[in-house]
């Protein structure tokens, strides 16, 4: 339990340190000239550093700003094709002095491209080549060799996260924004998804007539597996109502007639609509608030275009 509270506090203390001690107009003015880049963000490092340096490029990316990583190794042999002229990098090594990276920031800086180094020693090769130098202020690692990078990689992460969050601010990025970027997640799901793009369509809608009888009722809400029956007008194809699986059980309790009994004179009419461009998430929020499992998909002129079912809802992942 030593050991970690030793890396714990080393790493907490660093960070505190880089809070404190981070030159405001530097961090500033690395904002600014990554904001008004016109090309894309490219950041690089080597070894661990090189990891962070992919970390922060697909935080930036899923964060409204244009960024990828790039290997200063590959670069030397070939990947420096990938880097226009307008494009700015972000340079990452603890040292400062990576080899690496030394080989292609000189070529990248004759060819016109703007140079961010973050690294701990403001003296270093790699921060008097760069037009803005941010410092780390890291000098000892969390491990008792002092050897592994762990204190640094961690510092240089929260200060990508900042420069990240900053510059997404800074492009007024929205939650709909990083969904679009995130079609994937439940964020992205619950923003994007409408109504019309899991409704059950056209053969697929359990529909019945008010005319129709309520076992031919219950023979389509058995075959449409939804749970329920949508009730339109024999003459016009508006929404009359619905007919649930709890509907039925209502009426069987009456003791009623169910093959001559017209499923209009039974039909809850107070059913709940939406519309097949409102967000799908909407339609969870309606079921659960009135606790029901099916809502009925309609035009602005009430034609009925589709069905959904909270099964719907739960099986493309929004919950």
């Amino acid at each position: 339990m030593n050991i970690l509270s030793t890396v714990f506090n080393k790493e907490i203390f660093f960070v505190n340190k880089l809070k404190e001690h981070l030159a405001e107009t530097s961090y500033k003015n690395s904002i600014e000239l990554l904001y008004s880049c016109k090309g894309k963000i490219i950041i690089t490092g080597v070894g661990k550093s090189g990891h962070i340096a992919s970390k922060i490029a697909a935080t930036m990316a899923s964060t409204g700003t244009p960024a990828f990583f790039v290997h200063p190794g590959e670069a030397c042999h070939g990947d420096l094709g990938m880097i226009e002229s307008n494009d700015l990098i972000i340079a990452i090594s603890h040292s400062g002095e990576s080899s690496e990276i030394m080989t292609i920031l000189p070529i990248c800086k004759n060819r016109g491209n703007k140079i961010i180094a973050i690294t701990s020693n403001p003296n270093s090769s790699m921060a008097k080549i760069a037009d803005i130098h941010l410092c780390t202020y890291v000098t000892e690692e969390a491990g008792p060799l002092n050897l592994a990078p762990t204190t640094s990689t961690t510092v240089t992460l929260v200060l990508g996260d900042a420069l990240a969050i900053a510059l997404a601010e800074r492009r007024n990025f929205t939650k709909e924004d990083f969904a679009a970027s995130h079609p994937g997640g439940a964020l992205g799901k619950k923003l994007l998804v409408l109504n019309e793009n899991i409704m059950h369509t056209e053969n697929q809608i359990p529909l019945v007539k008010t005319n129709q009888t309520v076992a031919e009722t219950i023979i389509e809400i058995t075959e449409k597996k939804l749970g329920f029956a949508i009730v339109i007008n024999e003459d016009n194809n508006k929404l009359v109502g619905i007919f649930t699986d709890g509907d039925l059980r209502r009426t069987l309790a009456q003791n009623i007639d169910l093959n001559n009994t017209k499923i209009g004179d039974v039909a809850h009419t107070n059913c709940i609509t939406v519309r097949p461009y409102e967000k799908a998430a909407y339609s969870l929020k309606l079921m659960q608030d009135n606790c029901i499992n099916g809502l009925v998909v309609i035009s602005d002129d009430e034609q009925v275009l589709g069905a959904i079912n909270i099964h719907d809802l739960i099986a493309v992942g929004i919950k």
